[in-house]
């Protein structure tokens, strides 16, 4: 996804307002709950609907519910139970911004997405090996040192 090389507020938001569909849905991404990130080795996915979320932050905070739509357009989120009032008696839901959410739980039931999960957890279990011969090496190294 080709990120925007300016520190400029200005041509960030132009960035965002500009950004095609398919680099809007990774915009669209939450941080996993500490159960499934544990399960899985991965911090952030891009929220889908059927997801199950929690709101974090702002006036529904606490509430969990499954995601009913992903407004790409607007970079929001509906989430069943976040609904307003409006002044002729009607629900409405009320749009969330992804950052402000976390995921409880995947919708699994498509194939495309077990795949690309399959694949981020292979990448981080190697990157941990990686890591832990690092810290051997290095220790190794500096019981010969000391």
């Amino acid at each position: 996804m080709p990120v925007p090389k300016s520190k400029q507020p200005r041509k960030q938001r132009k960035f965002l307002y500009n950004a095609p569909l398919h680099h809007r849905n990774k915009l669209v991404t939450a941080p996993l709950s500490p159960d499934l990130r544990i399960k899985y080795g991965i911090k952030k996915l891009p929220v889908r609907k059927g997801d199950t979320v929690m709101v974090v932050r702002g006036d529904y905070k606490d509430l969990e519910g499954k995601v009913v739509k992903v407004d790409l357009k607007k970079y929001r989120l509906h989430i069943e139970g976040v609904t307003r009032e409006k002044t002729d008696k009607s629900t409405v839901y009320y749009p969330v911004h992804p950052s402000n959410v976390m995921i409880t739980k995947l919708d699994l039931s498509d194939k495309w997405r077990k795949k690309i999960l399959e694949r981020k957890t292979a990448a981080a279990e190697e990157k941990l090996e990686e890591l832990e011969k690092e810290i051997e090496e290095t220790l190794e190294e500096g019981e010969e040192v000391g």
